[in-house]
């Protein structure tokens, strides 16, 4: 384009000149106003679609957006506790229960530990007793014999299999759907604890995302990262699309890793899902997660924020998690017959308020 001086130059000398008429000069005005106009319609659209300055969102301006875009809160109602098990249907369970050809079940748990190991913080305490003979005023020449059991678990961590009521996560003193995250006065959340969840229980298809199977390998190295794109290759490979109310499990091959290598750092070293995963469960309707890990990646890429995904899930989702799950013999029985799905039931204790509780989920096939 041309500058102001050059267009007085180009002004004063073809003004002077009896060659060029003023419809020339005209013209030449023309086209440089357009020129111009070009200009800025190019600079605009550079500026505005992320150019010059543009700035790329920190990981956790990206998670900031994403609850936002995923939120749950008031779907069902501003009285809800149950979150996305809303999703199962009546027809998820009639459909749930036509997987069931070979009449069999598997566990889904571990059995809950007394040792202490670099996974297990909190062993469970166990303290089992016999009646004595004369308990309850019984003759004890004629008395019954019993026994019973004290227990102390800390189930929260990454050994024992639990399950996490909704409620195990807050932001911003919220939890999902906007209740206060505070204990009462009888020292118990008034809010989606697990005892919402024992009412009904969990019962649905449950879909087996193998990893070990499907990279041919004993096990995913811990800290692998797992995408929504994987899923998606998943899906098409195995040709089953995950629906509506499904209980979605990932295995990693955790135990087996820890079989063969022995025992890491699991709170900086965890395969799972990346956060942005969460977008994928919304999108499908997820009713519930579930792994042999915690479900999260570690790390989460997001500095105070370990649980990335547990959080998304939990407060913005209002979707419950199986953790540190035994999906060992599950994924040999389902590799065998060439299934990925099953009928899954898991039905926690109902202790009000609880933020979860331990579990045993059974799949049925």
């Amino acid at each position: 384009c041309f500058t102001n001086n050059e267009w007085e130059k180009i002004s004063k000398k073809y003004s002077k000149s009896s060659k060029i008429c003023k419809a020339t000069i005209s013209y030449l005005k023309k086209e440089f106003i357009m020129r111009l106009l070009y200009i800025f319609i190019i600079f605009n659209i550079f500026i505005f679609s992320g150019g010059l300055f543009s700035k790329e969102l920190s990981e956790r301006e990206k998670f900031d957006n994403l609850s936002k875009k995923i939120s749950n809160w008031g779907r069902w109602g501003e009285n809800d506790q149950l979150g996305t098990l809303n999703n199962i249907s009546n027809s998820n369970i009639v459909n749930a229960k036509k997987l069931v050809i070979e009449g069999r079940t598997i566990s889904l748990a571990r059995n809950m530990s007394k040792e202490s190991t670099p996974f297990n913080h909190a062993p469970i305490k166990h303290e089992p007793f016999i009646f004595p003979a004369d308990a309850f005023g019984a003759d004890p020449e004629l008395a019954q014999e019993g026994a019973g059991d004290i227990f102390e678990i800390e189930y929260h961590g990454y050994s024992h299999t639990h399950i996490d009521a909704i409620n195990h996560f807050g932001r911003n003193g919220k939890m999902y759907n906007g209740y206060p995250f505070e204990i009462n006065s009888n020292n118990e959340f008034e809010n989606l604890g697990v005892d919402e969840i024992g009412k009904s229980g969990i019962i649905s298809r449950g879909v087996l995302i193998d990893l070990p199977v499907f990279f041919g390998v004993d096990y995913v190295e811990a800290g692998t990262v797992i995408r929504i794109e994987d899923i998606k290759k998943w899906e098409e490979e195995n040709n089953v699309q995950i629906r509506k109310g499904d209980i979605l499990l990932l295995r990693t091959g955790r135990w087996e890793q820890l079989r063969q290598k022995g025992y890491w750092e699991i709170t900086k070293k965890s395969t799972g899902f990346h956060y942005s995963v969460a977008s994928f469960l919304k999108e499908r309707d997820v009713a519930a997660i579930g792994c042999d890990g915690v479900s999260d990646v570690y790390p989460s890429g997001i500095e105070s924020k370990k649980d990335a995904l547990h959080e998304l899930v939990l407060v913005d989702l209002g979707m419950p998690i199986f953790d540190n799950m035994d999906l060992d013999s599950l994924s040999k029985n389902l590799e065998k017959l060439n299934r990925k799905t099953f009928m899954f039931v898991a039905n926690p204790l109902k202790i009000k308020g609880a933020t979860g509780a331990p579990i045993n989920p059974v799949a049925i096939f």
